[in-house]
C-alpha cells in the first residue's frame, strides 16, 4: 500500500520551520499514542504513521532527501516502530515518544533531543543568589558593601577546557562521542551519563594539572556592590559575569544581589512611606500639643490637635523616601497612641477621681465614643432576646 505524503500526516505546509513540526507531531503523538489507546488497532498504525514522518522531516538531511526523492529517498532510513498495532520493535529512536517531553526535560537537565547536542560545546555558567541586609538608612542614603562569594570559577591554567595545554581528547569508546548511553528494557529506553567519559564525549588523555579536568576551580571572590538609593526589599541588583563559571570555555553567569531590609526601631517601611508610633500623653491627647518627631532627615515639629483619640494617624507630606525607580518621596504616617499614666501618687489618683466626677451626668457630651459603644451594647442583647 503507499505512504501518505508525511507533510500530509503530520498537517503541515511543505515549508513549516521547525518548530511547527514538532508542534504538529506532539499533538498528534499524544492523541494517537496506544497508552491511550489501548486495543485500538487503528490508532497505533496512525501512531507509527506519524512517528516515521515525523523522523524524518525533523532530520535536515532526511528531510532534503524526502523533499528531493519522496519515499524513495529515505525508504530504509526511518525506522524504530515495527510489529503490529501495539508491537514495538527496535525502540523509539530519535523521533520516538521520548521528543513528547524533551523539550520539558531539557529545560532542567540541559539536554535536548538524545545525541544531538554537543557533549563538549561550551554552556553558560550558572547564576548566582546573594542575599544581603542592611538597614533603612543605607537603603534610602544608598552605600557600597563588600560581600565574598563562594564560586566554581573558569580554570585559568587551562581557560576551561579541562586537558593540560598541549595534550589532546580522544573520543570515548564506549558512547562514541555521544556523551550518553542508552539502556533498552521492554518498552522503555532510559539514556543515561556515559560512566567512561562522565558524558564529555571525550576522554582526557592529559588531565589539567590545576583542575583535575574540571574546567573549573573553586574560588572565594571579594566584590564591592553599590547600593543606590532607594532601594527596598526584594530589589535585586544583577552583576554581570560574577556567577559561576562557564563550561568548556563557556560565559560565565550572574551574580543576583537581594536586598532585604532589617526592622528598624522606630520606622516601618511600605512602599516610599514610612510608618512610626508616636506615645501620647493623656493631657497633650486632650488639650493638644506640638511634639518633636524624628525622620530620617533630622527633627520636625508635629502639631497634635486637642482632643485627639488614639489611633488617629497624622501625615507629615514628604517626610517618606524616593523609590529607586524614580518618582518624588512619599509621606510619613505617625499612629498617635495614647498612654495611659503609670506609677501614681495618692494625691494624683485623687485630683483623677475628682476629674471623672466632674464628667458624671454630662451624657455624651464628653465621651461620644464610649456612649455609642454602650449603646450598640445594649441594642445588640435587646435583638437577641427579640
Amino acid at each position: 500500500m503507499s505512504k501518505r505524503d508525511y507533510y500530509e500526516v503530520l498537517g503541515v505546509e511543505r515549508q513549516a520551520d521547525q518548530r511547527e513540526i514538532k508542534k504538529a507531531y506532539r499533538r498528534l503523538a499524544q492523541k494517537l499514542h496506544p497508552d491511550r489507546n489501548p486495543g485500538d488497532e487503528s490508532a497505533a498504525a496512525k501512531f507509527q504513521e506519524v512517528s516515521e514522518a515525523y523522523e524524518v522531516l525533523s532530520d535536515e538531511s532526511k528531510r532534503a532527501a524526502y523533499d528531493q526523492f519522496g519515499h524513495a529517498g529515505v525508504d530504509g532510513q526511518s525506522g524504530g516502530f515495527g510489529g503490529g498495532a501495539g508491537g514495538f520493535g527496535g525502540g523509539f529512536g530519535e523521533g520516538g515518544f521520548g521528543d513528547i517531553f524533551g523539550d520539558a526535560f531539557s529545560e532542567f537537565f540541559g539536554g535536548g533531543r538524545g545525541g544531538r547536542r554537543d557533549p563538549n560545546a561550551p554552556r553558560r555558567g550558572a547564576d548566582l543568589r546573594y542575599n544581603l541586609e542592611i538597614s533603612l538608612e543605607e537603603a534610602v542614603g544608598g552605600t557600597s558593601v563588600d560581600i565574598r562569594i563562594p564560586r566554581m570559577a573558569q580554570c585559568d591554567h587551562c581557560h576551561g577546557d579541562g586537558a593540560e595545554p598541549g595534550s589532546s581528547r580522544k573520543t570515548c569508546p564506549t558512547c562514541n562521542g555521544m556523551g550518553k548511553v542508552r539502556m533498552q528494557q521492554g518498552f522503555f529506553a532510559v539514556e543515561q551519563p556515559c560512566p567512561t567519559c562522565q558524558g564529555r564525549g571525550e576522554i582526557i588523555e592529559k588531565p589539567c594539572t590545576k583542575c583535575h579536568g574540571e574546567g573549573r576551580v573553586r574560588e572565594t571572590r571579594t566584590l564591592s556592590v553599590t547600593i543606590p538609593a532607594g532601594v527596598d526589599t526584594g530589589d535585586r541588583i544583577r552583576l554581570t559575569g560574577e556567577g559561576e563559571g562557564g563550561l568548556n570555555g563557556g560565559p560565565a553567569g550572574n551574580l543576583f544581589v537581594e536586598v532585604t531590609l532589617r526592622p528598624h526601631p522606630i520606622f516601618r517601611r511600605d512602599g516610599t512611606h514610612l510608618h512610626c508610633e508616636v506615645p501620647v500623653s493623656f493631657v497633650d491627647a486632650t488639650l493638644g500639643t506640638e511634639l518633636e518627631i524624628p525622620t530620617l532627615n533630622g527633627r520636625v515639629k508635629l502639631s497634635v490637635p486637642p482632643e485627639t483619640q488614639t489611633g488617629k494617624v497624622l501625615r507629615l507630606r514628604g517626610k517618606g523616601v524616593r523609590s529607586v525607580h524614580g518618582g518624588g518621596p512619599g509621606d510619613l504616617l505617625c499612629h498617635l497612641v495614647l498612654e495611659t499614666p503609670v506609677n501614681l501618687t495618692e494625691e494624683q489618683k485623687t485630683l483623677l477621681r475628682q476629674f471623672q466626677s466632674s464628667l458624671e451626668g454630662t451624657g455624651d457630651r464628653h465621651s461620644p465614643r464610649k456612649e455609642g459603644w454602650f449603646d450598640s451594647v445594649k441594642k445588640f442583647f435587646e435583638d437577641l432576646r427579640g
